[in-house]
Formats: C-alpha cells, sequence, structure tokens
C-alpha cells in the first residue's frame, strides 16, 4: 500500500471547538489515521499529523484546509510563533511505497486545488520548490501574515498558485513534500549532561566552533563563528540529562534518515562514547518511525553477525530492536511505533491464525474465496524457497555461493510478502465489485459514475490474481 504522512499546522491552538471542527474534517475520509493532534496556547497554533494512501491524504488535508479558512480569520490572529496564513504550512512526507517525486507530484496537485477552489495565494517549498530561496520555509514566511500584502506585489514572490493577493481573511499558505524527521535519542551510562553535549558538538553536522589555543572563539572578518563540521550530516543534536529516566542522552533529530540512518547515528554516538570511557546502554525513538529506517538498521546487524538476511521482516525488525536497545528505557512496541502499523485499515485475512483462516473460508460468505487462498498457497511456497535458502546458507560445502544462495532466500521473502498481502487483497476486491453494484442508478448520472465504479472494480478483481499467477510462477 502506498502511504504518505501530512502534517498540517494551522493557525489556532485555543479554541478546541475549531480545532476540533477541522480535525473531524480529516478524519472523514475514509482510510485516514490520525496519528497526533498538538494545540499550543501561547503558539496559538495547532499541529495535525495523519497518514493515508495518496488519494486520501489530499482529500483530508483539502478539507482540513477548507475548514480552516472558514474558521480562522488571520486578521484577529496574534501568537508566538511565526505564521503566514489559517493553514501556515502543509508538508507532504512519503512513508511506504511512494517517492519523493511522487510526493513533490501530490503536493503540486493539492497546492492548485487550494488555490483554485478556496482563493488563498500558496508557496511551494522544500522537495517541491519552484526556486532556490523557497526551499526554505523561514525564506517564505519572513514578514509573516502583516508583511505578505506587499510582498506578495514583488515579482520574486509571485505565488506558485493564485493571485499575487493576499486573501485577507486566510493569508497564505506554504505546501511541500519533505523527507521525514525522526527524533531518536541515544542513552549513556553516565548522569553528566556536559559528557552528552560534547559528544552532540562532535556528531551534529553543525558541528562545534573552532577555537585557538587560549580557547577563544575564531570568527573571520564578518565576524562569523568558525566551525568544525560534525560526523553526521542531516542531523541536529543536543545534550542533556533526563531526571525521569537518571541517564544523560544524546538527543537527535535525523532530518533525512536516508542520508544518516539510525544505525549509522547509534554507531558513531558508540564510538564518541567509548572516547570519553562511556558507554551507550540502548536508545529511544520519540514518537513513530518509518518502517524502512528499522528494516535497514536490521539488515545492517543482520550483515555485521555474518547471518543470512533471507530472513522475515518480523526477525528483521527484531534484531533492530534488540542491537539498538529500543527497550532500555521504555517499551518499544512495532504495532504503535512503526508508523505503517498505526494505518486504521490494517489488513484482517493475514492477522487470522491458520485454522481460523480455514474456517473463515468454509463460512457461508464468498469472501474470501479461491483468490485469498491461492494467495496463501503461493506464500507458503515461496516460504519453503526462503527456507531452503536459510538452510544451505551455513553449510561448508556451498559457502562459495552463499552471495547467491542468500539472494535467492531475499527474493523470494520478497515474493512471499507480497503475495501475503493479496490475500486480503483479493478479498477486499470482491467486496469492492459487490458496493459498485449496490450504487444508486436512478437517473443517468447515477447509472453512469455506477457503470464506470463496476468497470474500474472488475479491472481490479482481475489484475489481482494475475498477480498471484505472476508471483506464484516467479517463485516456482
Amino acid at each position: 500500500m502506498k502511504l504518505i504522512e501530512c502534517v498540517p499546522n494551522f493557525s489556532d491552538g485555543r479554541n478546541l471547538s475549531v480545532i476540533n471542527s477541522i480535525v473531524d474534517e480529516i478524519k472523514n475520509i475514509e482510510s485516514i489515521e490520525v496519528l497526533d493532534v498538538d494545540p499550543g496556547k501561547d503558539t496559538n497554533r495547532t499541529v495535525v499529523t495523519f497518514m493515508g494512501p495518496p488519494e486520501a491524504v489530499i482529500k483530508a488535508a483539502f478539507n482540513g484546509i477548507k475548514k480552516a479558512s472558514e474558521l480562522i480569520d488571520m486578521r484577529t490572529h496574534a501568537g508566538e510563533h511565526s505564521r503566514m496564513g489559517a493553514t501556515d504550512v502543509c508538508p507532504l512526507i512519503p512513508i511506504s511505497n511512494v517517492s519523493m517525486d511522487e510526493c513533490v507530484k501530490f503536493s503540486k496537485i493539492l497546492a492548485k486545488k487550494v488555490s483554485e477552489d478556496l482563493g488563498i495565494p500558496i508557496f511551494l517549498y522544500e522537495e517541491s520548490a519552484s526556486k532556490s530561496n523557497r526551499k526554505n520555509l523561514a525564506n517564505i514566511r519572513k514578514g509573516e501574515y502583516e508583511g505578505m500584502k506587499d510582498k506578495l506585489t514583488k515579482d520574486e514572490w509571485a505565488p506558485d498558485y493564485g493571485k499575487s493577493e493576499i486573501n485577507l481573511k486566510s493569508g497564505v499558505t506554504a505546501i511541500g513534500a519533505r523527507n521525514y524527521l525522526i527524533a531518536y535519542n541515544i542513552n549513556l551510562n553516565s548522569v553528566d549532561r556536559k559528557l552528552a553535549s560534547d559528544i552532540a558538538l562532535d556528531v551534529r553536522e553543525l558541528g562545534r566552533a573552532r577555537r585557538d589555543s587560549e580557547g577563544k572563539i575564531i570568527r573571520d572578518s564578518g565576524g562569523k563563528i568558525k566551525r568544525k563540521p560534525g560526523t553526521l550530516k542531516s542531523v541536529k543534536a543536543v545534550g542533556w540529562y533526563i531526571d525521569e529516566y537518571k541517564k544523560a542522552q544524546v538527543s537527535m533529530n535525523l532530518i533525512n534518515y536516508k542520508i544518516t540512518s539510525i544505525h549509522k547515528a547509534f554507531e558513531e554516538v558508540r564510538k564518541q562514547a567509548k572516547k570519553r570511557g562511556l558507554r551507550v546502554t540502548g536508545s529511544e525513538i520519540v514518537g513513530l518511525i518509518p518502517k524502512e529506517a528499522l528494516i535497514n538498521a536490521g539488515l545492517f546487524y543482520i550483515e555485521k553477525q555474518k547471518k543470512s538476511k533471507a530472513v522475515s521482516e518480523n526477525h528483521i525488525i527484531h534484531i533492530a530492536i534488540e542491537s539498538l536497545g529500543l527497550n532500555d528505557i521504555t517499551n518499544f512496541d512495532p504495532k504503535t511505533s512503526i508508523v505503517e502499523n498505526r494505518i486504521n485499515n490494517q489488513s484482517y485475512l493475514i492477522n487470522l491464525k491458520v485454522n481460523e483462516f480455514s474456517d473463515e473460508v468454509s463460512s457461508d460468505s464468498p469472501a474470501p474465496g479461491g483468490g485469498s487462498v491461492s494467495a496463501f498457497s503461493g506464500a507458503l511456497s515461496a516460504s519453503l524457497v526462503a527456507m531452503v535458502s536459510n538452510l544451505t546458507f551455513d553449510k561448508k560445502k556451498y559457502f562459495k555461493r552463499r552471495e547467491s544462495i542468500e539472494n535467492i532466500g531475499c527474493k523470494a521473502q520478497k515474493i512471499k510478502q507480497e503475495l501475503n498481502n493479496l490475500i486480503d487483497a483479493d478479498s477486499d476486491a470482491f467486496n469492492m465489485i459487490m458496493k459498485s453494484f449496490r450504487l444508486p442508478k436512478k437517473t443517468t448520472q447515477e447509472k453512469e459514475i455506477r457503470t464506470l465504479e463496476i468497470n474500474k472494480a472488475t479491472i481490479n478483481a482481475i489484475e489481482i490474481p494475475f498477480k498471484v499467477m505472476e508471483l506464484s510462477m516467479e517463485s516456482l
């Protein structure tokens, strides 16, 4: 399933009625999971985090922006946080099976609809930015709501979508695609905040100030501090002491986990701690983490252990959790802490026990039927291929062929996972056909819509078993 996350910031953190109305508009879209609602009274701003398939996210984001434009009047707004619109910023973040390029396209679809339907000028930012000076949100927001009327009249600040006129009630909104930020803390066997801060200065991308032989900070001719860059790119870090845990921590924001992964950050802090006579005892994820980040960490440690990577996704995640010590101070539950696992339309059939699945198939309901059973049979076949790969991997007789044996096992695991996903997909496809046949057909328009939906559902119901056949053939 394609999943993206959306984190719109709305310019009201005090009126719960307004906040709840906006969140309800988002929740009302099918397949959307609201993960967090964080209002701030002083900032007078609410950050909403939700997730779902791309089309659903675009609908939900538009609904939230529309409701904010109806309920929030920027002419009377005041708060500590910088802002320029009723919906100040709305980022889209790729989570699963979605590329950044696709997210950029989705952000432009949303931006166009908001500008055309709601009359709000839109700036594209981050990965969607049309100009280099618009990549950084702070540049766009400079001048805030009060300065936008004049700013929009300047050629260099013409909006990407909409007229060069401020919407007096709703202001201006920034929409764009960006990477997922992981909040990650690494625990030390110490209560010394200064030691944690010293490590943070060495690892963060900004680094530390350069000093002369007398310990004075070195500055350039313009008075700017000269810095020694840190060892980790796209990382912000500080050191602190948490009384609740009785531990010092290196607290990090991994701005782009594809540049600096959690395992790379963990290993670097462990290296720096050792230099100072310290030991890393574990780590914690604050909030949620994309599955890919944990999978990459698990594969890294499996490779270090010289074990076969042709194992199940759950096993890879388990290795990551244990290797990073994610249960050191708090309990890390993959069901609630991995982004993809929080989506509300979790698969049903794949989570049944084998006897429960066979009971469900034998009931008087036409779904699940042959398609789901075929997908399950194919998944078992691929599992057997992976099993033989893992049994052969450590055999001395085949040591020279380890790489090709492991590759076969990894392919089998991938096929198994895809077929497992199709167990529910086939049943859902049948239900969609039945749903389309129940659509109203009184008027000519209703008949046309019904015919289109039946055709779309039928094509989908054909493509899924065909995919089962293709994957089973590949497994064979």
